[in-house]
């Protein structure tokens, strides 16, 4: 491979200190972030070694510059490994795509506290509660909470300016803070029983709420005391409901974690439990036909990095696989206590890792059967179309509401699959006046008048479809015609009567007007990104059209403020 002497003199003078190394192509993108226990070796090894997978010797091809980070030791390594992965998203890491900010139930900082779903990263001084795995069981949580608490879920804007109480109120699934229905007090006090609950502390709640059903029975006061026997019987059906079948530690926080790997398939199951609640699982996929000369080992590492370095940690771990030490170490680290690691297990632990096991298993053949699909829906629409390769279709379609706030989308079929952070919206520049033709002039040229690249890399796509009719497909291949591509483009028309199924799909190079039959897969294919692209246009167009309507013409005039628009 000819690498600079520079680089290779830059490789054969790094320290024998661990740290983390960053691989970089001709135009400084981030091919690939690796940790090391002696840089020097590890980063040396790339180029003297023979025998890499197809997979690295591609990037080691690429690589014209690297950077590197020396640390103390292995551990911060790791950490800071796991930080660039995450920031930078390298080209050639695995990398867990749906590793995103897990939701979490928040109870707001203010007199009368709101309870409210939560994604992002948590602030002080409010309340939150989880990470949860989904957002059903947060949604779920909360609907509980409405019906025994009565907390307000509005914004702080709402409940300002309210005059009457809600429909929340009147369904009795809030208590009308709003407009004093409830003391500040007696709110409060919902919220601590609140808090109690998601705290898991259920059988102290029941036992302080039958505590008060029984002292306001003596009272002779029967309207608290049936208000509190509510609260106790949907408790204990919350209870029934939320308890995995546990004969011990019902304040139990731990992390069930199974890899299991199945053809070119690799799901790691994550099932999470927390005060002995099961709160939900995950399922996450990679396909590994890219990353075959990959260890499992270097998988369930990244996951764990990924997963748990910088967020909550449960108080133990059960997995299916060895944790490293230094993994162990770097987890413990930032946690507040030791976490307990176990693999293996028995009772009925065993029985949770098995569960896991299988839900694994079931994912990766859901997997399986969908990507199989995919491919029968190109395979299909490839040789209707005589196409020699189909890997990347793009789709673009126009909207607009009689002209106003034009947006052109463009979505990306890739891989089998919907790329969505590759698609583009265009803001129409041009004075259209509702006339699609041109917008899709203007789209089409800027987005092809270049080398469009992605990563560095120049691509083109394998077929064009626009969404329209043969007005659309003449000024497609008019562009075509200015920019000299040869690019196959298909028109994708709505048909005589404008329903799914009788789409007309209009092929310029052989002049032909094609009716598929609605269970056509290759007609699914055309369907899925043309409606893919509908959608992706008409958001765009609604919040630029929504946008402009909330400007004012005094936003023009000089020394003109919000205050004193007020007055106009």
């Amino acid at each position: 491979m000819n690498h600079s002497p520079e680089l290779l003199s830059f490789v054969k003078n790094l320290p024998h200190l661990p740290g983390v190394y960053r691989m970089l192509d001709d135009k400084g993108s981030i091919l690939y972030v690796g940790k090391a226990r002696d840089l020097n070796n590890r980063v040396k090894s790339y180029f003297q070694n023979k025998g890499h997978s197809p997979r690295i010797e591609l990037m080691i091809k690429q690589i014209k510059k690297i950077e590197t980070t020396v640390t103390r030791n292995e551990v911060e390594a790791l950490v800071l490994e796991n930080n660039l992965i995450k920031s930078l998203h390298p080209k050639y890491n695995i990398l867990f795509r749906d590793d995103k900010s897990y939701p979490f139930i928040k109870i707001s900082h203010h007199p009368y506290p709101q309870i409210s779903y939560f994604r992002g990263n948590p602030q002080k001084p409010h309340q939150y509660f989880g990470p949860y795995p989904n957002s059903q069981y947060i949604r779920e949580s909360i609907h509980i909470i409405q019906k025994i608490f009565k907390l307000r879920t509005c914004e702080n804007t709402t409940f300002t300016n309210r005059s009457r109480p809600c429909l929340l109120y009147q369904i009795q699934r809030c208590s009308g803070p709003c407009t004093n229905e409830i003391s500040q007090e007696d709110y409060q006090q919902s919220v601590d029983q609140t808090v109690m609950f998601l705290n898991g502390k259920t059988d102290t709640l029941i036992q302080a709420l039958t505590n008060k059903m029984n002292l306001a029975s003596q009272n002779l006061e029967f309207e608290n005391a049936a208000k509190y026997r509510d609260q106790i019987l949907s408790l204990n059906q919350t209870q029934n409901n939320q308890f995995i079948n546990s004969q011990q530690n019902h304040d139990l926080d731990l992390d069930i974690l199974a890899c299991i790997s199945i053809q070119n398939f690799i799901c790691i199951q994550w099932i999470s439990i927390r005060n002995g609640q099961y709160v939900g699982d995950k399922s996450f996929v990679l396909d590994h036909s890219k990353f075959t000369d990959e260890p499992m080992e270097n998988y369930t590492e990244n996951f764990l990095a990924q997963h748990y370095l910088g967020k909550e940690k449960p108080d133990h771990i059960i997995t299916n696989f060895p944790v490293s030490d230094i993994m162990q170490n770097a987890l413990n680290q930032e946690n507040h206590k030791k976490i307990q690691f176990s693999q293996n297990v028995i009772g009925e632990r065993k029985k949770w890792l098995t569960m896991a096991e299988g839900n694994a298993r079931l994912a990766i053949k859901q997997k399986q059967i969908t990507a199989s699909n995919q491919k029968n829906r190109v395979d299909s629409l490839k040789e209707l179309l005589n196409l020699e390769k189909l890997n990347r279709i793009e789709c673009f379609d126009i909207s607009h509401t009689f002209g106003e706030a034009t947006i052109a989308s463009c979505v990306v079929y890739q891989d089998y699959a919907m790329q969505p952070s590759q698609y583009r919206r265009y803001n129409i520049k041009a004075n259209t006046q509702g006339d699609d033709y041109l917008a899709m002039y203007e789209a089409l040229t800027r987005r092809y008048q270049h080398n469009y690249t992605e990563e560095g890399q120049k691509i083109a796509p394998d077929l064009v479809l626009i969404d329209g009719g043969k007005g659309q497909i003449s000024t497609a291949l008019k562009v075509w015609d200015e920019l000299k591509l040869n690019i196959p483009l298909v028109g994708v028309a709505k048909g005589p009567e404008r329903k799914a199924g009788m789409e007309e799909l209009i092929i310029p190079e052989t002049n032909q007007v094609i009716h598929l039959n609605p269970d056509n897969p290759a007609l699914h294919l055309i369907q899925t990104v043309r409606d893919e692209a509908h959608r992706f246009a008409i958001t765009g167009h609604r919040n630029k059209r929504d946008k402009n309507r909330k400007k004012s013409k005094l936003d023009e005039i000089p020394l003109i403020g919000a205050k004193r628009k007020k007055h106009f």
